[in-house]
């Protein structure tokens, strides 16, 4: 599946039937002649197992997150405007005068607030909130609106896929389809000889919640997990404050709010990145998370590694990724498998 494709598709936290129904048909389809099956259950998890062929290899979980941010619908107005909430962390600002795509029929429609002119002069010291703004679907009245539009009804940004500059490309949703693309490529390509479990995560933007119900199901030996984090890299931050650099490879997270990474696994990723020529770098910062947090606490503990995307503008709608990062986090995947296989000592 070409990132263009699965960055596309639309599937707030919550509402992953679509990105759900089209990775099960990629992963079906890469597993059909070969040991294994695609399953899901109750929260909405989608899980790829591939039987391996030694017995003595740790079983390897990866996980990415198949949801993203955006919006659900709480009400109408009289004027046919639609109030509204944010699913994940979108800050407003970035909110304002976007164009959306509403409900199961993709009703389009842009974000308003107050015109600046018609603004106080207290209104402009301020940002707005998310009672302060709303959804137009140029609806004529309440009852439009809600039949077009019913309340529960899930929004997302509408943002096209594009590479532009320096080897760039934006696009909704990199966050985290990059790392479900991964997945799903070494799910394909990866001759690892034990048993490997790709997982793809529901509802991580509201707490990592898909994944806490997956790790318990798998209770894999190990877990690598692939997403992307903040890239602090704009000419106005200082160089201590760029937690990572675009272009720089993925990074390695040592530790972040909801975990800290073994000492093990990073020198395993780090010895696999050196021996395939690999660009990496560090995560110079502890905000943030990933799946992570929730998979190293199932059972008796399951080690886990953090290969994380820099991601510029992340939660907003024009997420912007090098794609030489986004390689060279699908070449570091495969290269954590093979060097499992290399030291089984690992731990």
């Amino acid at each position: 599946m070409l990132l263009s494709e699965i960055t596309a598709l639309r599937a707030p936290s919550g509402w992953e039937d679509e990105a759900r129904n089209a990775i099960r048909r990629e992963a079906e389809e890469i597993l059909k002649n070969r040991e294994g099956r695609v399953y899901g259950d109750t929260m909405g998890n989608l899980y790829a197992f591939r039987k391996g062929t030694d017995e003595g290899l740790p079983h390897v979980m990866l996980a990415a997150h198949m949801d993203e941010v955006g919006f659900i619908v709480r009400f109408a107005g009289e004027d046919g405007l639609l109030r509204f909430d944010c699913v994940g962390g979108i800050d407003p600002r970035c909110a304002v005068s976007k164009r959306v795509l509403v409900g199961e029929k993709a009703v389009p429609g842009v974000i308003g607030v107050k015109a600046i002119h018609l603004m106080s002069a207290e209104d402009r010291k301020k940002a707005p909130d998310y009672g302060h703004i709303y959804i137009d679907i140029g609806a004529k009245d309440k009852e439009e609106a809600e039949r077009l539009c019913p309340p529960g009804s899930y929004a997302t940004f509408e943002s096209e896929y594009r590479e532009f500059g320096d080897g760039f490309v934006k696009a909704r949703a990199l966050d985290d389809r990059a790392g479900c693309m991964i997945l799903l490529n070494a799910l394909r390509e990866s001759d690892y000889a034990g048993d490997l479990t790709c997982v793809f995560t529901v509802q991580e933007e509201v707490g990592l919640r898909g994944a806490k119900i997956a790790a318990r199901r798998v209770m894999p030996d190990a877990a690598v997990i692939v997403d992307t984090t903040t890239a602090n890299d704009m000419g106005m931050a200082k160089s201590h404050q760029q937690v990572t650099r675009c272009g720089d490879g993925p990074a390695l997270t040592f530790m972040d709010r909801r975990a800290i990474i073994p000492q093990a696994m990073r020198e395993l990723a780090l010895c696999a990145a050196k021996k395939h020529g690999i660009p990496v770098q560090i995560k110079r910062g502890a905000s943030g998370g990933t799946d992570a947090g929730e998979i190293h606490l199932a059972g008796a503990g399951v080690p886990c590694l953090s290969i994380v995307i820099p991601c510029r503008y992340a939660h907003s709608p024009v997420n912007v990724c090098k794609k030489s990062d986004i390689d060279a986090a699908q070449a570091l995947t495969l290269a954590v498998l093979t060097e499992f296989e290399a030291r089984r000592d690992w731990r």
